[in-house]
């Protein structure tokens, strides 16, 4: 095994740090009210999600897509094997695997959730989609966790963390939807868009949704609020020092969802957002709530 170079490992966590800074927009308010140490290591997960988010994004044929997404698997492998090349942030993302015991399945599970996007393929039902969420989000709340500290009970907490996960999905689904119709991706069950009666394109159309979209996109949100109750419970499974993070992060994408029902589901018009000053004031409310 390779012996570690301390200035190579200060400057990798750095390298993650700037990206983290430059791209992670609802999540970087959450990561300042870290210590330290704990806030470097998210920098490192959230550099290696984007970093992995961008090989499946970029421009290129799909087969060319699939085989980066391999070579980075084993690139990761390498890495938390103690052999990091490449990628800039791949000391500072085995360094904090290794320091916080965040099982290496999980990220293999992000590059699993991550290739389902190069050929999108829809989904039939709603465990379809919960496989999907899974897969790109859930797995995201249980490395954060780890990061964080938390008490299991039995399993409870990695439950809920996975619940946590489905719900920001969701919002992210149903504020992107228009968007992600255009260019040819529609995650909603087909077997809800049957029960609502509507097709594909009505998602990619535009303008305000008719009576019928907005009742599908309705349904798809009051799941979405279900899960957020269900994240609630996960607060106190947390260590205290990681609580505001997730307060903050659930806290904006709760926002978020709150002001997609506010506009009556009209999110094909126009992309919905959470101005900054109400992101800090949700971080501000978070770590009072901590020092309370």
């Amino acid at each position: 095994m390779r012996v570690i170079d301390s200035a190579a490992l200060r400057e990798s966590y750095r390298f993650c740090a700037r990206i983290a800074r430059r791209e992670a927009r609802n999540f970087y308010w959450a990561f300042l009210l870290l210590p330290p140490a704990r806030r470097r290591s998210m920098c490192a997960l959230y550099a290696f999600l984007r970093h992995t988010d961008d090989l499946a994004d970029e421009p290129g044929e799909p087969e060319d897509k699939a085989r980066a997404l391999e070579s980075w698997r084993l690139a990761l492998d390498a890495a938390l094997e103690g052999r990091p090349d490449g990628w800039p942030g791949l000391l500072a993302l085995a360094d904090t695997v290794k320091r916080h015991a965040i099982p290496p399945h999980l990220l293999h599970d992000v590059i699993d959730g991550v290739s389902m996007d190069v050929q999108p393929r829809g989904f039939a039902t709603f465990d379809e989609l919960t496989d999907y969420c899974y897969h790109v989000a859930s797995v995201v709340g249980l490395c954060c966790i780890h990061i964080w500290g938390y008490r299991s009970e039995g399993g409870q907490a990695e439950r809920l963390a996975e619940h946590c996960g489905l719900a920001l999905q969701l919002t992210n689904i149903l504020r992107d939807i228009g968007e992600d119709a255009r260019a040819g991706r529609v995650y909603l069950p087909r077997e809800d868009l049957e029960r609502f009666g509507v097709e594909p394109d009505e998602l990619a159309a535009g303008g305000r949704p008719r009576a019928g979209v907005r009742d599908l996109l309705e349904f798809e949100g009051r799941r979405a609020y279900a899960y957020y109750e269900d994240a609630r419970r996960l607060v106190p499974l947390v260590d205290p020092v990681g609580r505001p993070v997730l307060r903050t992060i659930v806290g904006i994408y709760r926002a978020l969802l709150d002001e997609i029902a506010r506009r009556e589901y009209n999110v094909l018009e126009t992309r919905v957002k959470i101005p900054a000053w109400r992101k800090a004031a949700i971080a501000v409310g978070a770590m009072a709530g901590r020092m309370r």
